[in-house]
């Protein structure tokens, strides 16, 4: 996490300033609130700012409004004087840490305003899957897209990407192209000089220049003004951006992801995203599955998130029950992650037993999950009904027929990458490749490694 601190450094603040880097903060400093909306124009970038309730609080975060630089900011201060604490908050700052400090509650403070804890459960084999082929090339330079329903967790991958690159080290900066208006995306991405427009008072540095050195994702891709994707078009490819009113190109060192909940290449077609600029991006595809498609996540994550936010809300930790677990892998989560979070949160406030109890289970109008969804005595009669027609299936087909076509529908789903595809079944890399040598002699068609996949 990047931390501007914003007063003097001397005594119980550079105490905090200390605790805050053990924390695994990158600190600066400036003295004045003037000074802090400076750096962040210049494109010094942070997440956070510790600021001394002795300055302007509700100026320095007005001032920054007003040039589209939205950072949380965490009050401090020696005394712990509750008027001025108080002040503070209605000033606009998220927390309030008194001095002197203490290293824990630096920690939880950080830990809780910059949300950074963002969990990558992948049990499933389909999540797996993806998770493994992330491995892989996340440590290129490739630009990636990463596309899925929205809910599933596209940012989540693009901070691990970003986490398992060779520029970990350096920003990861995030752009959601749907939240800005397209007015102001180009200066947004680009930045812009004194006086290019009205409202433009200084030089402001995009986030292009900002995530210099890292990784800048451009969330819902899909959203950008086709005039501005030329312009990011010639970015992406001379590594290079103008700023608004500028003279002269600047360059940059980037590593592009993107991601999409839309169907680019049906964009494409319908003229609203140009193609060449999907081909920049779309070096390698990450498609996260849905919820629905990766049963096995449910439990792990429906656990994390009860744990989550049983500490943010000072309740003790519960179990999930066994009907409250069937509750959750009988629904269909159209939200995906998002509103399993979201269902479980309310889960941790509205169970009063030992463990979290099926009626806390509800859905986003606050309506109980109907108990329809669960995997009861009709759900289960149904699954029985499906097995044993698979198993009908099965019948009069000789062992190596099933045997084949396993193979092939589970390398399949692995977009072709063999060792992915080894893994689930069980089986050696060698065994796999003879078995697929054995079926394209006999003139079966073999899933071939789609882009991104490995051959290996």
């Amino acid at each position: 996490m990047r931390l501007l601190v914003v007063g003097r450094l001397s005594g119980q603040l550079a105490t905090a300033v200390k605790m805050a880097m053990d924390a695994g903060a990158k600190v600066a400093h400036v003295e004045t609130c003037e000074a802090a909306t400076h750096a962040l124009r210049a494109g010094q970038g942070a997440d956070l700012m510790m600021v001394d309730y002795d300055l302007d609080i509700a100026g320095l975060i007005a001032a920054n409004e007003g040039e589209r630089i939205r950072v949380p900011v965490v009050a401090c201060g020696v005394g712990s004087d509750p008027k001025r604490a108080g002040d503070a908050i209605r000033a606009g700052a998220k927390e309030f840490i008194p001095l002197p400090p203490e290293a824990d509650l630096i920690a939880a403070v950080l830990a809780a305003v910059a949300d950074d804890e963002r969990p990558m459960v992948a049990r499933d084999p389909a999540m797996q899957a993806v998770i493994g082929m992330a491995d892989q090339v996340a440590p290129s330079e490739a630009s990636i897209l990463i596309t899925g329903e929205s809910g599933v967790g596209k940012e989540v991958v693009a901070r691990y990407l970003h986490a398992k690159s060779k520029r970990a080290s350096r920003p990861f900066i995030s752009v959601n192209c749907a939240a800005i208006p397209e007015n102001l995306l180009e200066s947004e991405l680009f930045g812009h000089e004194k006086g290019a427009f009205t409202g433009a008072l200084a030089r402001r540095i995009g986030k292009f220049e900002e995530a210099s050195g890292g990784t800048l994702l451009l969330d819902e891709i899909s959203e950008m003004d086709a005039r501005l994707q030329a312009k990011l078009l010639r970015a992406i490819q001379e590594r290079e951006i103008d700023r608004v009113g500028g003279s002269k190109p600047v360059k940059v060192d980037i590593r592009i992801l993107a991601t999409s909940n839309r169907d680019l290449a049906q964009a494409v077609r319908e003229g609203s995203f140009r193609e060449d600029l999907l081909f920049r991006l779309n070096v390698i595809n990450l498609r996260l599955p849905a919820l629905r498609e990766r049963p096995g996540d449910i439990i792990p994550m429906a656990e994390f998130f009860a744990k989550k936010y049983a500490a943010a809300n000072g309740v003790a930790n519960r179990a999930i029950s066994a009907q409250a677990r069937q509750r959750l892998l009988g629904h269909r989560w159209p939200g995906n992650v998002r509103e399993l979070e979201n269902a479980m949160h309310r889960a941790v406030l509205l169970s009063t037993g030992p463990e979290i109890e099926e009626f806390a289970i509800r859905l986003p109008d606050g309506a109980p999950m109907s108990s329809s969804q669960a995997p009861g005595a009709e759900t289960a009669r149904v699954a029985s009904m499906a097995a044993e027609a698979v198993t009908r299936g099965f019948v009069g087909q000789t062992v190596a027929a099933v045997e084949q076509q396993l193979i092939i529908d589970t390398l399949s789903h692995c977009l072709g990458n063999r060792t992915h595809a080894a893994n689930i079944l069980g089986i050696s890399i060698r065994t796999l490749r003879n078995k697929l040598k054995e079926y394209s002699d006999a003139g079966v068609s073999v899933p071939p490694p789609q882009q991104g996949a490995s051959a290996a």
